[in-house]
């Protein structure tokens, strides 16, 4: 009887699991369902669309990697090294690109570049120009343009820390061995960031494979337009499946490689040296000073200023204020009240997962803790994929369909997906609060005869409280953030700010999809400057 309250966990921590896991475990079950019609089918697909899915998917890769790694370790180099006008201001500014969701973006620039657009009919006005005046933004080139200025931070983050933790006191070795600066910089600090640029371009990659409203509003057929053009426009699962194991698997490449790349990563606290007075940033003056402030400006005007004033002038541009105000509020309480029950529901379950590892360190639970944390890299269109399948097939095979209207008609479906993805981001927080947490703690606690739970509650719980909280904030602004699951998931007259900014942007109504764009923006600000505090405070 002792044992049975902690085996009854265990069972349900691995009941929970496995329903996390479902939706990949479904969609790569669906291989074993193979048969003539299938196959036929993939040569079909393999002769017309596959082709057009791949190609255009490795372009828009190949250009977003070299644009964020570029604009990401340029900055974070200068920002670190690099001493001039506005750096302590652009340091944290360098981070604003991340509140904005790349469909905003996406939307904003659209809105401005059209051929009816401000920009286009000043040039024509001004120079008396007839036709397009500037090249279209809807294709690969200026989907990468957007994924870029909104992805760079994580490439950002990484490299400012390596650099932060190791290349201050090697860069003042070098400068005394008589290295210039530029050498320095070339031969000492850029090598020490390498692993960090991989991870932060496999980071931006992944977001890249997973977006859909990007591609879906530029009309760029990648594999995640596909999986959802299979499944609805041509009412095709079995299509769609297989484009949803082929996006998956490469999802999983990349996420090995992001994996690899973090494993070669070793941080030494290093706060004397780095704080010393020979090893400050180096002093820029004149004209070096001033590039050195544009070039780390220029992320932030392209990635946050501009898409926010294009959005605010399309706004004004909006004659009729009173009914987008009045639908505005259902929608963000939609979005309010789902990402409060998702954030609340992944917390719970990283938390009682962390300790669980912490508590009672067995491969098991270590092994349950990894496949939680592999859903983030799930794409949005892989878990609706794997959701549908299983009901459609329970539809099918049981003579009523109550148990589907559950999870079809109502927000259950919707929250088990958004679990499933974001239940990943709860864990790493709290995990990473774990880790400041000191294992001689626990022995003491165990010597005055407390463990089990009760060490859980009187000693972790206390010093996680920042953790969690910060885990409740990120994981409700990317739910209200998420759209391809929101978009099939959502039940009836259940529309959010996501789906409302999509829609009325799909409809050309961009000056009415600037209200809920807007209102993501403010949402997303908030874990952006939970991160700036934090790194202020290293």
């Amino acid at each position: 009887m002792f044992f049975k309250p902690r085996w009854l966990l265990h069972l349900a921590l691995s009941v929970a699991t496995l329903l996390l896991a479902l939706p990949v475990l479904v969609v790569l079950a669906s291989w074993l369902q193979w048969d003539a019609q299938a196959l036929a089918l993939m040569q079909e697909m393999a002769r017309t669309v596959l082709p057009d899915y791949v190609g255009t998917t490795a372009l828009l890769c190949a250009l977003v990697g070299v644009g964020v790694i570029s604009m990401g370790t340029v900055s974070a180099a200068l920002v670190t090294l690099l001493d001039f006008p506005l750096r302590r201001q652009l340091e944290w500014a360098l981070l604003l690109p991340m509140a904005l969701p790349a469909y905003v973006v996406a939307y904003a620039y659209t809105d401005f570049l059209q051929f009816s657009g401000p920009a286009q009919v000043w040039l024509r006005a001004q120079f008396a120009l007839e036709g397009r005046v500037l090249p279209e933004i809807r294709n690969v080139w200026g989907a990468a343009a957007v994924f870029t200025v909104t992805l760079y931070p994580y490439v950002y983050l990484l490299v400012r820390t390596a650099l932060t933790e190791r290349a201050s006191h090697l860069m003042e070795a070098a400068r005394l061995l008589g290295a210039s600066l530029p050498r320095r910089m070339a031969r000492v600090a850029l090598p020490l960031a390498r692993p960090a640029m991989a991870a932060g371009m496999a980071l931006a990659l992944m977001e890249t494979l997973a977006d859909f409203g990007v591609c879906s509003y530029f009309g760029i057929q990648t594999f995640t337009a596909g999986v959802f053009k299979a499944w609805l426009a041509m009412d095709n699962r079995v299509a769609a499946t297989q484009l949803a194991t082929v996006l998956l698997v490469t999802v999983l490449l990349v996420l090995g490689l992001e994996q690899r790349a973090q494993a070669r990563m070793r941080f030494a606290s290093l706060r004397g040296a780095r704080h010393s007075q020979e090893s400050r940033p180096a002093r820029l003056r004149g004209w070096t000073a001033a590039l050195a402030c544009g070039l780390c400006a220029m992320p932030v005007l392209l990635g946050f200023v501009l898409p926010v004033l294009f959005l605010l002038h399309g706004l004004w541009q909006v004659d009729e204020w009173v009914q987008p105000w009045a639908r505005f509020a259902q929608w963000a309480a939609t979005s309010l009240t789902l990402g409060l029950i998702t954030a609340l529901l992944a917390c719970a379950l990283a938390l009682v997962l962390a300790a669980q590892v912490r508590l009672f360190p067995r491969l098991w639970n270590r092994w349950l803790a990894r496949v939680v944390g592999l859903g983030y890299a799930v794409p949005g269109a892989v878990v609706v994929v794997g959701l549908l399948l299983p009901l459609g097939w329970m539809q099918m095979t049981l003579e009523t369909s109550a148990l589907t209207r559950v999870f079809t008609t109502t927000v259950v479906g919707l929250v088990w997906a958004y679990l499933v993805r974001f239940v990943a981001v709860a864990l790493q927080s709290v995990q990473s609060g774990y880790t400041r947490v000191p294992a001689h703690l626990d022995d003491s606690a165990r010597m005055l005869g407390v463990s089990g739970w009760s060490l859980f509650a009187r000693v972790h719980a206390p010093l996680l409280r920042r953790p969690m909280m910060a885990a409740l904030l990120l994981v409700m602004v990317d739910v209200m953030k998420e759209l391809p699951a929101t978009l099939v998931l959502r039940p009836f007259n259940t529309d959010t700010l996501a789906v409302m900014a999509y829609q009325l942007a799909r409809d050309e109504r961009l000056g009415e999809a600037a209200l809920p764009s807007l209102a993501l923006v403010a949402v997303g600000l908030l874990p952006v400057w939970l991160l700036s505090r934090t790194l202020r405070q290293r």
